[in-house]
């Protein structure tokens, strides 16, 4: 199951009330999924937003955890077929208070073993703008050089010596606030280097339930351009129905 938390962001100064210490906003969602018959699989998915806006900052992190795990029906036993951990954390320094443009800090971090990497880690500085295209709707853009580090496994899924490398990142994210209950959220980012391209991208729909409680859909995707052998997938997806709690 899947919720929405409703995040506040601030397009400049005119929009808030720069003399007030703004609190950090938090939403946490969850989700668990059984199914029996035919096939025995079980999943859990597990998200935590953080963000704060204040006259010339903007910060926001996310931890994203999912696992799943499927019986087999002839034997009984219980093989793990996703187990994955991803971190993220930006922040955004804003020429002027009223500028659209900023200067952006992001670093991530991702385990996940069945990708063809036991991790992969990237710190990322650059240029970032932020536009509002009505009162309901506005979009991020970034751009900027990128150095990721990330340790490959083989086709056993035995780890590799970790690797080095400078990349290029672009990314860009879309919030609309359909009404005053629901909410639609895009992103999309790529990481480009010589021996890999990283990409994910999620879009999303969210309506409240109540002031804390909303049901969010999502569907995401992650797509590396190289992987260990043929048996592991370029692309990662995972579709999701969660519950989302903001305080």
């Amino acid at each position: 199951m899947g919720v929405h938390a409703q995040t506040f962001m601030f397009d400049d100064a005119e929009d808030m009330d720069t003399t007030t210490e703004e609190a950090w906003e938090a939403s946490a969602e969850f989700g668990l999924l059984f199914t029996t018959g035919n096939t025995e699989t079980e999943s859990l998915k597990a998200k935590l937003n953080v963000a704060k806006d204040i006259r010339n900052w903007r910060h926001k992190g996310v931890l994203d955890y999912y696992t799943a795990e499927q019986e087999n029906q002839d034997t009984g036993e219980t093989t793990e077929t996703a187990d994955r951990l991803f971190l993220s954390a930006q922040s955004n320094y804003k020429f002027d208070p009223e500028s659209k443009s900023s200067l952006f800090v992001f670093g991530s971090y991702e385990e996940d073993v069945y990708s063809g990497y036991e991790y992969q880690s990237t710190v990322a500085v650059g240029y970032g703008a932020r536009y509002r295209y009505s009162e309901d709707l506005y979009a991020d853009y970034e751009i900027g050089p990128d150095y990721s580090r990330v340790k490959p496994v083989d086709e056993n899924r035995n780890p590799l010596e970790a690797e080095g490398s400078a990349i290029l990142r672009l990314a860009g994210s879309m919030t609309w606030d359909i009404s005053d209950n629901s909410r639609f959220n895009a992103l999309v980012s790529s990481e480009i280097g010589e021996d890999n391209t990283k990409s994910r991208a999620e879009v999303s729909i969210s309506s409240n339930i109540n002031s804390s409680l909303a049901l969010k859909v999502s569907v995401s995707g992650t797509h590396n351009s190289e992987v260990a052998s043929e048996d592991i997938e370029n692309l990662d997806t995972e579709t999701a129905v969660t519950i989302v709690y903001t305080f």
